[in-house]
């Protein structure tokens, strides 16, 4: 009877560790998102604002957290974890890659005047 009631304390100690972790870095971006400050704003990183790369790596972050807690990643052989973890950080990187190239194309169409904005 030991063994389950101190086995669900560090449960409960973990989910509140984990609570705690994913909403400070939901409440810094949603301060980030509120206050737009303005260094991250003008600066551009690969034509973008760096504040967009902030939450790019905060959504990012809080993916892989939630995989590795909520997957119990870290229970797991380290080859699984890998598989499993960088598998959908690399599918979401190729993804945001691609995004990015082919809305700086749109925007540079319709910026050089090729095809009006008509929406």
């Amino acid at each position: 009877m030991a063994h389950e009631t101190s086995n669900h304390g560090s449960a409960t100690k973990r989910i509140w560790t984990v609570f705690a972790i994913l909403s400070i870095v939901t409440i810094v971006e949603v301060i980030l998102g509120i206050i737009r400050p303005e260094f991250l704003v003008e600066t551009h990183l690969f034509r973008m604002h760096l504040l967009n790369w902030v939450f790019i790596v905060l959504t990012l972050y809080k993916a892989y957290y939630i995989t590795w807690a909520f997957m119990h990643m870290e229970h797991e052989t380290k080859g699984l974890r890998r598989s499993v973890v960088w598998t959908g950080i690399f599918l979401v990187c190729y993804l945001i890659f691609i995004l990015l190239t082919e809305g700086d194309y749109i925007f540079d169409v319709y910026h050089d005047g090729y095809i009006s904005w008509d929406f």
